[in-house]
Protein backbone atom coordinates (compact mmCIF):
# COMPACT_ATOMS: atom_id res chain seq x y z
CA UNK A 1 0.00 0.00 0.00
CA UNK A 2 1.31 3.47 -0.30
CA UNK A 3 2.16 5.61 2.37
CA UNK A 4 -0.78 6.84 4.44
CA UNK A 5 1.56 10.55 4.16
CA UNK A 6 2.23 10.29 0.30
CA UNK A 7 -1.69 11.82 -0.38
CA UNK A 8 -0.83 14.34 2.15
CA UNK A 9 2.96 15.74 1.09
CA UNK A 10 1.55 15.39 -2.94
CA UNK A 11 -1.69 17.55 -2.06
CA UNK A 12 0.74 19.94 -0.05
CA UNK A 13 3.40 19.96 -3.21
CA UNK A 14 0.50 20.12 -5.70
CA UNK A 15 -0.64 23.45 -4.79
CA UNK A 16 2.81 24.62 -5.58
CA UNK A 17 3.50 23.07 -8.79
CA UNK A 18 1.42 24.62 -10.85
CA UNK A 19 2.40 27.72 -12.37
CA UNK A 20 1.64 30.16 -15.44
CA UNK A 21 5.02 29.18 -16.91
CA UNK A 22 5.79 25.96 -18.28
CA UNK A 23 9.41 25.85 -17.24
CA UNK A 24 9.03 26.61 -13.22
CA UNK A 25 6.31 23.96 -13.39
CA UNK A 26 8.57 21.38 -15.05
CA UNK A 27 11.16 21.88 -12.80
CA UNK A 28 8.75 22.13 -9.69
CA UNK A 29 7.60 18.59 -11.26
CA UNK A 30 11.50 16.72 -11.55
CA UNK A 31 11.94 18.15 -7.72
CA UNK A 32 8.80 16.31 -6.36
CA UNK A 33 10.00 13.00 -7.68
CA UNK A 34 13.20 12.95 -5.88
CA UNK A 35 11.10 14.30 -2.89
CA UNK A 36 8.23 11.90 -2.92
CA UNK A 37 9.24 8.79 -4.30
CA UNK A 38 11.29 6.57 -2.43
CA UNK A 39 14.62 4.98 -4.17
CA UNK A 40 14.42 7.91 -6.55
CA UNK A 41 18.08 10.15 -6.88
CA UNK A 42 17.46 12.12 -10.06
CA UNK A 43 14.65 13.11 -12.54
CA UNK A 44 14.16 14.53 -15.76
CA UNK A 45 11.26 14.82 -17.70
CA UNK A 46 11.28 14.07 -21.76
CA UNK A 47 9.01 15.82 -24.37
CA UNK A 48 7.86 15.22 -27.53
CA UNK A 49 7.70 18.27 -29.68
CA UNK A 50 6.69 18.96 -33.87
CA UNK A 51 8.35 16.79 -35.56
CA UNK A 52 8.57 14.03 -33.20
CA UNK A 53 11.76 15.66 -31.72
CA UNK A 54 12.39 14.71 -28.32
CA UNK A 55 14.29 17.09 -25.42
CA UNK A 56 14.57 16.86 -21.64
CA UNK A 57 13.56 20.72 -20.50
CA UNK A 58 13.81 19.90 -17.07
CA UNK A 59 15.73 17.27 -14.35
CA UNK A 60 16.92 17.67 -11.40
CA UNK A 61 20.82 17.12 -12.21
CA UNK A 62 23.37 16.59 -15.22
CA UNK A 63 23.14 12.62 -14.62
CA UNK A 64 19.38 12.45 -15.27
CA UNK A 65 20.09 15.21 -18.58
CA UNK A 66 23.18 12.96 -19.28
CA UNK A 67 20.88 9.54 -18.80
CA UNK A 68 18.10 11.09 -20.80
CA UNK A 69 20.58 12.42 -23.94
CA UNK A 70 22.07 9.35 -24.10
CA UNK A 71 18.10 7.31 -24.71
CA UNK A 72 17.69 9.99 -27.98
CA UNK A 73 21.29 9.70 -29.38
CA UNK A 74 21.34 5.75 -28.90
CA UNK A 75 17.82 5.55 -30.13
CA UNK A 76 16.37 3.39 -27.14
CA UNK A 77 15.98 3.37 -23.42
CA UNK A 78 13.09 2.76 -20.95
CA UNK A 79 11.56 6.55 -21.33
CA UNK A 80 11.95 6.13 -24.79
CA UNK A 81 9.47 2.97 -24.53
CA UNK A 82 7.33 5.37 -22.09
CA UNK A 83 6.84 7.72 -24.22
CA UNK A 84 5.77 5.82 -27.71
CA UNK A 85 4.74 2.59 -25.99
CA UNK A 86 4.14 1.92 -22.60
CA UNK A 87 2.39 4.08 -19.26
CA UNK A 88 4.85 2.37 -17.02
CA UNK A 89 8.57 1.28 -17.86
CA UNK A 90 10.43 -0.17 -14.61
CA UNK A 91 14.03 -1.64 -14.44
CA UNK A 92 15.35 -3.42 -11.24
CA UNK A 93 19.05 -3.54 -12.37
CA UNK A 94 20.25 -2.21 -16.01
CA UNK A 95 22.92 -4.79 -15.94
CA UNK A 96 20.78 -7.81 -16.51
CA UNK A 97 18.42 -5.74 -18.37
CA UNK A 98 18.56 -6.62 -21.87
CA UNK A 99 15.85 -4.67 -23.30
CA UNK A 100 18.29 -1.47 -23.65
CA UNK A 101 21.58 -3.41 -25.16
CA UNK A 102 23.56 0.02 -26.04
CA UNK A 103 21.94 2.02 -23.63
CA UNK A 104 21.95 0.32 -20.09
CA UNK A 105 25.56 -0.53 -20.24
CA UNK A 106 26.43 2.73 -20.69
CA UNK A 107 24.51 4.46 -17.88
CA UNK A 108 25.62 1.89 -15.64
CA UNK A 109 29.15 2.66 -16.41
CA UNK A 110 29.25 6.56 -16.71
CA UNK A 111 26.38 7.46 -14.30
CA UNK A 112 26.26 4.63 -12.24
CA UNK A 113 22.45 4.45 -11.90
CA UNK A 114 20.94 0.66 -11.50
CA UNK A 115 17.17 0.92 -12.01
CA UNK A 116 14.83 3.15 -13.66
CA UNK A 117 11.27 3.77 -13.53
CA UNK A 118 9.58 6.26 -16.35
CA UNK A 119 5.95 7.35 -16.41
CA UNK A 120 4.05 8.48 -19.80
CA UNK A 121 2.43 11.91 -19.30
CA UNK A 122 0.01 12.78 -21.42
CA UNK A 123 -1.41 16.46 -20.83
CA UNK A 124 -3.76 16.73 -24.26
CA UNK A 125 -4.10 14.84 -27.69
CA UNK A 126 -1.06 17.35 -28.68
CA UNK A 127 1.26 16.64 -25.41
CA UNK A 128 3.16 13.79 -24.69
CA UNK A 129 5.92 12.82 -22.57
CA UNK A 130 7.43 10.99 -19.55
CA UNK A 131 8.70 12.01 -16.17
CA UNK A 132 11.95 9.58 -15.85
CA UNK A 133 13.38 8.45 -12.55
CA UNK A 134 16.66 7.27 -12.45
CA UNK A 135 18.39 5.22 -8.96
CA UNK A 136 21.42 4.25 -7.91
CA UNK A 137 20.02 0.99 -6.02
CA UNK A 138 19.28 -1.87 -7.41
CA UNK A 139 15.35 -2.97 -7.16
CA UNK A 140 14.71 0.68 -5.99
CA UNK A 141 11.21 1.42 -6.83
CA UNK A 142 8.36 -1.60 -5.90
CA UNK A 143 4.71 -1.76 -6.47
CA UNK A 144 4.20 1.12 -4.01
CA UNK A 145 6.23 3.42 -5.76
CA UNK A 146 5.11 2.67 -9.40
CA UNK A 147 1.16 3.52 -7.58
CA UNK A 148 2.52 6.53 -6.45
CA UNK A 149 4.91 7.55 -9.24
CA UNK A 150 1.18 7.17 -11.75
CA UNK A 151 -0.29 9.46 -9.00
CA UNK A 152 2.25 12.27 -9.26
CA UNK A 153 2.72 11.98 -13.00
CA UNK A 154 -1.04 12.77 -13.19
CA UNK A 155 -0.92 15.68 -11.36
CA UNK A 156 2.60 16.63 -13.26
CA UNK A 157 0.13 16.02 -16.81
CA UNK A 158 -2.51 18.28 -15.29
CA UNK A 159 -0.02 20.88 -14.32
CA UNK A 160 1.62 21.06 -17.50
CA UNK A 161 -1.42 21.22 -19.56
CA UNK A 162 -2.96 24.54 -17.82
CA UNK A 163 0.88 26.16 -18.09
CA UNK A 164 1.02 25.23 -21.44
CA UNK A 165 -2.62 26.70 -22.22
CA UNK A 166 -1.95 29.70 -20.17
CA UNK A 167 1.09 30.16 -22.25
CA UNK A 168 -0.27 29.70 -25.90
CA UNK A 169 -3.32 32.08 -24.41
CA UNK A 170 -0.45 35.34 -23.58
CA UNK A 171 0.90 34.30 -26.87
CA UNK A 172 -1.72 34.73 -28.76
CA UNK A 173 -2.52 38.24 -26.84
CA UNK A 174 1.27 39.36 -27.61
CA UNK A 175 0.17 38.52 -31.08
CA UNK A 176 -3.22 40.48 -30.94
CA UNK A 177 -1.23 43.33 -29.56
CA UNK A 178 1.70 43.56 -32.09
CA UNK A 179 -1.03 43.41 -35.22
CA UNK A 180 -3.33 46.27 -33.33
CA UNK A 181 -0.41 48.52 -33.12
CA UNK A 182 0.45 47.72 -37.09
CA UNK A 183 -3.03 48.89 -38.00
CA UNK A 184 -2.90 51.72 -35.42
CA UNK A 185 -0.21 52.94 -37.72
CA UNK A 186 -1.28 52.49 -40.53
CA UNK A 187 -4.58 54.40 -39.77
CA UNK A 188 -2.58 57.57 -38.13
CA UNK A 189 -0.51 57.79 -41.02
CA UNK A 190 -2.98 57.06 -44.41
CA UNK A 191 -6.19 58.14 -42.22
CA UNK A 192 -7.98 55.15 -43.03
CA UNK A 193 -10.13 52.75 -40.96
CA UNK A 194 -9.74 49.98 -38.98
CA UNK A 195 -11.11 47.05 -41.27
CA UNK A 196 -8.90 49.25 -43.97
CA UNK A 197 -5.92 48.83 -42.37
CA UNK A 198 -5.62 45.53 -41.55
CA UNK A 199 -7.01 44.22 -45.02
CA UNK A 200 -3.72 46.31 -46.10
CA UNK A 201 -1.00 43.93 -43.51
CA UNK A 202 -3.03 41.07 -45.30
CA UNK A 203 -2.64 41.97 -48.63
CA UNK A 204 1.67 42.89 -48.11
CA UNK A 205 1.73 39.25 -46.03
CA UNK A 206 -0.24 37.55 -48.59
CA UNK A 207 2.46 39.00 -51.39
CA UNK A 208 5.20 38.81 -49.73
CA UNK A 209 4.43 35.43 -48.01
CA UNK A 210 5.21 36.49 -44.60
CA UNK A 211 2.65 35.50 -41.64
CA UNK A 212 0.82 38.24 -40.97
CA UNK A 213 1.68 38.84 -37.43
CA UNK A 214 5.72 38.44 -38.74
CA UNK A 215 4.55 41.98 -41.27
CA UNK A 216 2.75 43.91 -37.87
CA UNK A 217 5.99 43.23 -35.62
CA UNK A 218 8.44 44.61 -38.83
CA UNK A 219 6.02 47.56 -39.06
CA UNK A 220 5.73 47.98 -35.15
CA UNK A 221 10.16 48.13 -35.17
CA UNK A 222 10.50 49.97 -38.37
CA UNK A 223 7.41 52.04 -39.13
CA UNK A 224 7.90 51.34 -42.42
CA UNK A 225 5.67 48.68 -44.65
CA UNK A 226 7.46 46.58 -47.02
CA UNK A 227 7.49 48.33 -51.34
Amino acid sequence: MPRPDFADQLAAAARDIGSEDVTNTLDKSVALAVDLIDGCDAAGVTLVHKGRSVDTPAYTDSAALRGDQLQYELGEGPCMDAVWAQEVVTSTDLIADDRWPKWAPVVVEELEMRSMMCIQLFADEQSLGALNMYSRSVAAFDDDDRHEGLVLAAHVAVALAAAQEIEHLRAAMDRRTVIGQAQGILMERFGVPADRAFAVLKRVASTSETKLYRVAVDLVESRQLPE
